[in-house]
């Protein structure tokens, strides 16, 4: 558990009363007042915790109040989020999910029971606490990972899916105590800030590692095994490795109807288990692999069987509103948008693309 040994200035706990802002002024003020990776890069990114700290502090640590699952990765890390959050309202829970980034609207970042969070929530969170933000100067994600927060501690959810947004040590979501940590798996990207080895990326990745807390990894990789097994051990937390434990493959993807068959094996008992997945992409094997080597580890602290995981991936597109992922945009012509950004992610979806039958291919 991460502890802040220093106390907030009692001149900076005065919530000062502010002009009323609408939804378009608070969007402004979070997009162009506080910096953010995206619009200037490495200057935006912070060696430290101190603000996510600071606010987590002057808001009450309302993270404390529900159990959270840690996701991290370089690809992977939003379906695996989102389907462990399908899987989680399945059964019955009130759930939380934080993701980064959004495509088309701000509120797709935090969302409870699939429902992004209101507008008046986003402009009251900005009101209420201006007085606070003006004086931290957090970066925009460093407050948005604070707004997420407290929002699912308002609406009261009995656990919250927390998608790292960059690297995993040092990212602002890293001030939680998880009952489980995910790393999906590592690869090229963000270099210039997390490491330019494989190696190096794998140990920022792996500070989400707490202790005592279990450990998924997505992916078994000769670089990087180590470097969790070595975090794991350092910790005293248990390590599953979910492709030496399950195996995947997917039946064609007939475009048709937007599923694809699965069958997934548990390697230990040799028991098959036949499914639906309401997403298209070939790279989802992986992350079905991860998602059931997560829920076995999790029937420790969660009530949960198969039905209820292949229910919930099943319907992880209607339960969480999962945008981007081999997304069919049309059938005739076949359109497809897909978030892949880096050099692994992109070699799924050129692959994949070769697969289809096509006179003209544009991209």
């Amino acid at each position: 558990m991460l502890i802040c040994n220093w106390k907030v200035p009692k001149v900076l706990k005065v919530e000062l009363q502010v002009n009323k802002m609408n939804y378009s002024q608070t969007l402004e003020f979070l997009y162009s007042q506080l910096p953010a990776y995206h619009r200037i890069g490495k200057a935006a990114y912070k060696n430290d915790l101190y603000n996510s700290l600071a606010l987590d502090e002057y808001l009450g640590r309302p993270h404390s109040g529900y159990r959270t699952i840690h996701v991290a990765g370089t690809n992977g890390k939003g379906s695996v989020s989102h389907m462990i959050a399908s899987v989680l309202m399945e059964a019955g829970f009130k759930t939380g999910l934080y993701t980064s980034p959004h495509l088309k609207d701000f509120r797709e970042r935090i969302k409870v029971n699939g429902k992004m969070i209101p507008k008046r929530a986003v402009t009251g969170f900005v009101e209420r606490h201006s007085a606070f933000l003006r004086s931290l100067e957090p970066s925009f994600f460093e407050m948005t990972v604070a707004m997420a927060f407290d929002y699912f501690a308002d609406a009261g959810v009995d656990l919250a899916v927390i998608e790292a947004g960059l690297g995993g040590r040092l990212d602002s979501t890293n001030i939680i105590n998880p009952v489980l940590a995910i790393i999906t798996n590592i690869g090229h990207d963000h270099m210039d800030l997390l490491g330019d080895t494989l190696e190096k990326i794998a140990g920022e990745k792996a500070g989400i590692i707490k202790q005592g807390v279990p450990v998924v990894v997505g992916e078994t990789m000769k670089e990087t095994k180590d470097v969790f097994i070595r975090k794991a051990e350092e910790k005293d937390s248990k390590i599953f490795f979910a492709d030496q434990n399950y195996s995947c493959v997917l039946g064609d993807a007939g475009y048709q109807t937007g599923k694809r068959i699965y069958i997934i094996r548990d390697k230990i008992s040799g028991r098959s288990i036949k499914g639906e997945i309401g997403l298209e992409g070939d790279y989802q094997v992986k992350n079905i692999q991860t998602v059931f080597q997560a829920f076995r580890v999790l029937r420790e602290v969660i009530n949960n069987d198969d039905k209820i995981i292949q229910h919930g991936i099943l319907k992880v597109v209607a339960n969480t509103g999962l945008l981007g992922r081999w997304q069919i945009m049309a059938r005739k012509p076949l359109i497809i948008c897909d978030t892949g950004h880096n050099k692994e992610g992109l070699e799924y979806v050129v692959n994949q693309l070769a697969k289809i039958k096509n006179n003209r291919l544009h991209i």
